[in-house]
């Protein structure tokens, strides 16, 4: 039997709660404050969430902004916090444009197959920004894929 047709846009459910799951681990093991973990796929949509316990309330609408700002531009939170110290601007427009939802810090990570293939983005807030994104590039390596922070390889 083969499975049904439908759109595939970028990360398999199976992908996206390996690196939801990861993260966590990851927060767990770095004595991360509570952290809410956001993946979305290609097109921005959710494939998987977790707000842990403790967590404030604009927790995941930031990591849900930190993954769809990276989404946005194509490019890892890294760079966008670069462009938005250059450009604070038009990174304002573009989150206004977005409704709110593009968060230029590190923490929104760009998830992509070893030939550069996007597949989506993950966003995590919770503690520090260097941090989310420690905890966000554990979960994406341990689906065996390519963490795209914004800053060269």
């Amino acid at each position: 039997m083969t499975a049904p047709l439908g759109a595939v846009n970028g990360l398999t459910l199976a992908e996206a709660r390996t690196i939801l799951d990861a993260a966590a681990a990851e927060g767990r093991r770095l004595g991360l404050k509570p952290l809410t973990i956001v993946v979305l796929d290609a097109g921005g949509q959710l494939k998987a969430a977790e707000r842990q316990d403790g967590c404030s309330l604009a927790r995941e609408g930031i990591a849900r902004g930190k993954a769809l700002g990276a989404l946005a531009l194509g490019m890892g939170g890294r760079e966008l916090a670069r462009r938005a110290a250059q450009m604070g601007p038009f990174m304002n427009a573009l989150s206004d444009m977005m409704g709110g939802m593009a968060v230029p810090v590190p923490g929104g990570v760009l998830v992509r197959r070893a030939d550069g293939t996007l597949l989506g983005a993950v966003g995590i807030s919770g503690d520090v920004s260097a941090q989310d994104e420690a905890a966000a590039v554990a979960g994406i390596l341990a689906a065996g894929l390519v963490a795209d922070t914004g800053d060269a390889a």
